[in-house]
């Protein structure tokens, strides 16, 4: 006979990076799983195995017990609801609530007696209990802790990440009652090996997960601002790193482009909450505006060596990686773009290749147009933004790219300058 906890029938709403591989850990664990998307295409792909985001092999799919829809009544089925929408800024840089709102109305429109709403999605502390559960009381004419009750497990999905997944990662809960932080922590630690930490309460698991991401943000930030800093000494800043990485408790950030989902987002949503409190957040938004320029620094560095070699008029520059980190096909607020915009108001229009990203969705989100990878070729400078593997198999081909006195610009130090040939210059962050 089932245990009562596997006797529950779980729902996900939202199919990405983190709420797909959610839906296939509780339905390898048996647990009978209905998966809801918006998105029809989406739906569609994975009914028959195929998952465009590269986080879930084909295999993976076979012999599961999970009811693909797009049909949000569907949820009714279930009694125990994981909600893992996006929750992505505002061109304002203001938390865009809008996906998780309308998860909310859709799930509350089918809440039963007796049923429990997690979320996943990264917000501010407090926005479960302040934005989310009226939305549900409303929708549902219920009453949240007499007739339904809620929790909050934040996401700890890394994208591209195989090591680092959903059932080997500590999960974080909390819950709005003591009897339902019991039931949250026994349905997540049925599927998750690494175990189970309970957090005091929802604040205290919300405030977790944005603080995760703040402190990477910054880091990085302290490394892009000592890069900007030993590229005027004249110094490279790999070389440094790896010099004061020999003491035991230098922490192995590096300096790069910031984007994806959470570490160039999730600031935000703490910055946003303080601000409501009256504190003016100094440390992390100067951070964010330092990781924020560095897509421009990059251009502008480029323009200015194109100057000094004469070529600006008629410069062939080609810009390698559009997706926000390596082997992943993951456009969301990638920071490539921003050199490419930079170089642009400098009149140069720069080709673009990327291996990993959908075209379609690279020119609508990103307003780029991928090019093939055989145009480029006599290039004046070729900037290697995203360092994907598809591009470090082959470093001869990758040399070739570029003319005889051209540059290399390694965004992320993926190349040695000692492995160049001579008639090209190297440039790294």
């Amino acid at each position: 006979m089932k245990s009562e906890t596997m006797r529950r029938t779980i729902s996900v709403t939202g199919l990405g990076y983190v709420g797909l591989p959610v839906a296939i850990a509780f339905a390898r664990k048996g647990f009978n799983v209905v998966a809801f998307d918006v998105n029809t295409r989406r739906v569609e792909d994975l009914r028959v195995g195929h998952d465009s985001t590269r986080e879930v092999d084909s295999t993976d799919f076979e012999g599961l017990g999970i009811f693909w829809t797009t049909n949000a009544f569907d949820l009714a089925s279930a009694d125990f609801h994981i909600i893992t929408v996006p929750t992505p800024i505002t061109e304002a840089r203001l938390p865009d609530l809008g996906p998780l709102k309308a998860a909310s109305r859709a799930l509350g429109s089918v809440l039963k007696n007796g049923d429990i709403v997690v979320y996943e999605s990264t917000v501010y502390p407090g926005a479960t209990r302040e934005v989310c559960v009226p939305i549900l009381e409303v929708e549902s004419g219920l009453t949240c802790d007499r007739d339904f009750s809620v929790g909050y497990s934040p996401e700890r999905i890394n994208p591209g990440d195989r090591q680092h997944r959903f059932e080997t990662i500590t999960k974080v809960v909390s819950a709005s009652t003591r009897d339902t932080l019991d039931v949250v922590a026994r349905t997540y630690g049925a599927v998750v090996e690494a175990g189970i930490f309970q957090a005091t309460s929802i604040e205290v698991a919300e405030a977790a997960k944005v603080i995760e991401n703040t402190q990477r943000d910054l880091n990085i930030a302290l490394m892009n601002e000592l890069a900007l800093i030993f590229d005027k000494i004249g110094i490279r800043t790999n070389d440094v790193l790896k010099a004061a990485r020999t003491k035991w408790n230098f922490l192995p950030f590096t300096p790069g482009l910031v984007g994806g989902h959470c570490i160039g987002v999730d600031p935000y949503y703490l910055t946003h909450k303080a601000e409501i409190c009256g504190y003016h957040p100094e440390v992390i938004l100067a951070g964010r505006r330092t990781n924020d320029g560095m897509g421009a620094f990059i251009a502008r560095k480029l323009i200015k060596l194109l100057v000094q070699d004469g070529r600006i008029t008629d410069a062939r520059v080609g810009v390698l990686g559009l997706t926000f980190k390596e082997d992943v096909p993951d456009l969301r607020n990638s920071r490539v773009p921003d050199i490419i915009r930079e170089l642009s108001e400098f009149g140069i229009e720069a080709i673009v290749h990327d291996p990993l990203a959908n075209v379609e969705e690279a020119f609508e989100e990103c307003a780029v147009r991928l090019s093939e990878l055989c145009e480029f070729r006599d290039l004046d400078a070729l900037i290697l933004a995203v360092p994907h593997q598809a591009y470090l198999n082959d470093h001869a081909s990758l040399f070739s790219m570029i003319r005889k006195g051209g540059t290399l610009f390694d965004v992320k130090s993926a190349c040695e300058p000692a492995e160049l040939p001579t008639y090209i210059c190297y440039w790294s962050l």
